[in-house]
């Protein structure tokens, strides 16, 4: 999605399986190694608004910003940035915007409208006629079995549609919040969809097999602009979910024992039911806040790159996750964030870098 004009970045996206990235400019785009921050690709032919990867192969989903008219935001260009040649261009009555893809298939976002194409053929299975998404907010699962994409499903409440892209049918209807969504995330496997409403006050992970059932989880107690979710890459329960937002903090949440202790209790099922508030603060001990980790009022980028479970002693263990942050005005940090069985939190900055200096 497209950032202020005031940042050189334009947009910011990782790929599937977290290893890269890729950022739109004024002047191109870059695709970067994550863990290294070595630069892997560049080209300057002007400005784009999205840039997606594909895993780590050769193809890339490219739209312009419209600065130029051969880079119109109508048209999107397959690109295979080792050869250097375009592929396939694809073009719409209407500005794009957002684009998902995994190996199975491709999806383009218009404001009023979804496209579903089949990512080796490119013939369209399906157009989904959506409420007014302005922003391009979406989701879309890597997982090429649980092939499942959100879309807001409300302009005046956060409610989300779950899409089947692989049956081309509607999976189910995610009532999440009071007011309009502003982020929406799945976890790996398509099992979990965080989401996060205009508010940002409450971000809650839905159970998507049981639309109904959801953990509920305080950000804060004042309203603030969530930018970015992203899950921890187990393939099973995640460990951690994070959050940047407005203030430019960097929020926490470990999964694991909110969502055993819930399961635990006998007919909790929530979800499509607002819960109340004070079930809302009861999982506020497993929140942990990073404060000033971005230049707050700047649009950033998180991802978790991969968490592992490390046995410290005989009692007690670490879960040890990546944290990947892009700022808009040109920054990649990479945090280690380290929670213990007891809850308790450490962190480093293990590299940063400036993404507008580094050179091939």
């Amino acid at each position: 999605m497209a950032n202020s004009s005031a940042t050189p970045i334009l947009c910011a996206s990782f790929n599937q399986d977290n290893s890269c990235f890729a950022i739109g400019t004024k002047n191109g785009f870059r695709l970067f190694d994550a863990r290294s921050g070595r630069l892997r690709y560049e080209r300057v032919i002007g400005a784009f608004s999205i840039v997606e990867m594909l895993f780590s192969t050769s193809l890339i989903a490219i739209v312009g910003a419209g600065e130029q008219p051969s880079l119109s935001p109508r048209r999107l260009c397959l690109f295979n940035f080792v050869t250097g040649s375009a592929l396939r261009e694809l073009n719409f009555l209407t500005s794009i915007l957002a684009v998902r893809i995994n190996r199975k298939r491709l999806i383009v976002v218009l404001q009023e409208k979804t496209y579903i194409y089949d990512v080796n053929s490119l013939a369209i299975l399906d157009t989904i006629d959506t409420v007014s998404n302005s922003k391009g907010l979406s989701a879309f699962a890597p997982n090429s079995e649980a092939c499942y994409l959100a879309l807001p499903a409300s302009t005046t409440k956060g409610s989300a549609l779950v899409y089947n892209t692989l049956e081309l049918q509607s999976l189910c209807q995610i009532d999440a919040h009071r007011s309009p969504l502003a982020a929406i995330a799945f976890s790996l496997n398509g099992m979990y969809l965080a989401t996060a409403s205009e508010q940002g006050t409450i971000i809650r992970v839905h159970l998507v097999s049981q639309a109904t059932k959801s953990y509920s989880l305080r950000r804060g107690s004042y309203p603030s602009t969530i930018y970015s979710l992203s899950f921890g890459p187990s393939v099973d329960l995640p460990d951690v979910l994070v959050a940047t937002n407005l203030s430019g903090s960097l929020h926490a949440f470990s999964l694991g024992p909110i969502i055993e202790l819930r399961n635990r209790r006998p007919n909790k099922l929530l979800g499509s039911m607002i819960p109340e508030p004070i079930n809302d603060a009861l999982e506020s001990s497993y929140h942990h806040v990073l404060h000033n980790v971005s230049v707050a009022g700047v649009k950033s980028y998180v991802t978790v790159s991969n968490t592992d479970k490390v046995q410290s002693t005989s009692t007690n263990s670490i879960i040890r996750s990546s944290v990947y942050i892009i700022t808009g005005d040109g920054h990649f940090y990479n945090y280690t964030l380290n929670i213990t069985s007891s809850n308790k939190l450490s962190w480093s900055l293990q590299s940063e870098f400036n993404l507008m200096d580094t050179l091939l």
